[in-house]
């Protein structure tokens, strides 16, 4: 297990954003079903990201790269899997939205994970894609993985929770344009992390899916019996990740620029820039840079979550040293993640010395003067380990992170980057 030695630093400088993993997530799953040769510019190459590109290959699709240009010739919708099995690995975002795809396969593909991604809900999905008239089931206990899935879609209408993920919903839009007949998709509860979904249509509708969806994006019809054409993108920067550099030069009263990040994009973590200003930052905006300056003096913030579920790891540090209470709301999804994330972060901020409210949907942090070092646990959870190395930066003597081989699942230069805008960090394997 590799550990992060973590000191009191001042940042200075500017680092380029990772590319998004959303995007690169979407973009191989749609480019392996589209007709023709796509072209993937810079994509997020990550643990997770990989996961997805070999899922990709295995059900059919070709994938070569020169340079930062990844090639994908897909399969037009005929699936041809090259494997019984295919490892998500610790992909949520794989798993679910793979047992979609997977599912079109005219053989049963089983998907598996590992032992975070086997905790993850998969039942709404699976009970959708059966109803769709794919075989499915799940071979884990209450709706979990593994999964198998097979034998095409042929339509109809459905209703799936919006409460659990919206990986579901994304799912269902990338696969139901391959069913024979029409989609109707209904969404019952609250749709949480609205953005992600919006990415997904985003690129659904770049490779000419045909999807009416109303303005709430409660209600879609998806024609079937289409074929996706092969796409051209560069993904953009990825505000998820760079949210953990900028809540870091906020925390420590330090500044730092961070490159290619398109505040006009579809992304929701764009918001951690309005976050930023609300705790007390001072935050520029400049063509695709955002700088943040901060004395370190902030006031902590209330905020509704529930579509930036991956912001709350960042939030909640900065809510550790901000004066007040900073209160996190509409989580409760964030327990269905790598980890239980509301229960983790309260648990390793106590440690540092922060006062923590747990709530079943929401997490309040009460900031002190001064973190204290400690040694702290990641939970295997790739945010966690960053989230509390962005602590360590603040918190007085060492902090010890267990378990940040982790981090490489969504921002492989995350210890490069820091050092070189100068925090004190120390990978020991």
């Amino acid at each position: 297990m590799a550990q992060l030695k973590v000191r009191p630093s001042k940042l200075s400088g500017e680092v380029t954003a990772p590319p998004s993993k959303s995007y690169t997530h979407r973009a191989f799953m749609i480019a392996a079903l589209a007709r023709g040769e796509s072209r993937i510019i810079n994509p997020l190459l990550s643990f997770d990201t990989e996961a997805t590109i070999e899922a990709a290959r295995a059900l059919g699709a070709e994938i070569t790269q020169e340079g930062d240009v990844w090639r994908v010739r897909g399969t037009g919708g005929e699936l041809k899997p090259r494997a019984d099995v295919i490892d998500a690995r610790n992909s949520g975002t794989t798993i679910r939205l793979m047992s979609a795809i997977a599912a079109l396969s005219p053989k049963p593909v089983r998907l598996t994970g590992d032992e975070s991604v086997l905790k993850r809900p998969m039942g709404p999905l699976i009970e959708a894609l059966e109803k769709l008239g794919a075989k499915a089931r799940c071979e884990g206990i209450k709706g979990r993985p593994p999964v198998v899935v097979g034998g095409g879609l042929s339509g109809g209408e459905i209703e799936i929770t919006g409460a659990v993920s919206s990986q579901f919903v994304s799912a269902l839009l990338i696969a139901s344009s391959y069913a024979r007949d029409d989609v109707e998709l209904t969404i019952t509860e609250e749709l949480r992390s609205k953005p992600y979904v919006e990415i997904t249509l985003e690129l659904l509708d770049a490779v000419g899916a045909k999807i009416r969806r109303n303005k709430s994006l409660t209600e879609f019809k998806i024609s079937g019996g289409r074929t996706f054409r092969a796409i051209d993108l560069t993904i953009p920067g990825d505000f998820s990740s760079a949210a953990f550099v900028l809540g870091a030069a906020a925390l420590t009263g330090s500044t730092v620029r961070v490159n290619n990040l398109d505040v006009q994009g579809a992304q929701g973590d764009r918001r951690i820039v309005k976050l930023l200003d609300e705790f007390g930052a001072d935050v520029k905006v400049s063509r695709k840079t955002v700088e943040v300056s901060s004395t370190g003096e902030l006031s902590g913030i209330e905020a509704d979550c529930g579509d930036n579920p991956d912001l709350v790891p960042v939030l909640a540090v900065l809510g550790s040293v901000a004066e007040g209470w900073t209160r996190l709301m509409n989580i409760p999804h964030l327990r269905f993640k790598e980890t239980d994330r509301i229960r983790a972060l309260a648990n390793e901020l106590r440690k540092l010395g922060a006062e923590v409210e747990e709530r079943p949907d929401e997490l309040r942090v009460r900031g002190v003067e001064q973190l204290k070092g400690a040694k702290l646990t990641s939970h295997g959870d790739h945010r966690m380990a960053m989230a509390f190395a962005v602590a360590g930066l603040a918190a007085r003597g060492e902090t010890i992170v267990d378990g940040a081989e982790s981090i490489p699942v969504s921002y492989p230069g995350f210890v490069k980057d820091m050092r070189k805008l100068g925090a004190k960090l120390e990978l020991v394997e």
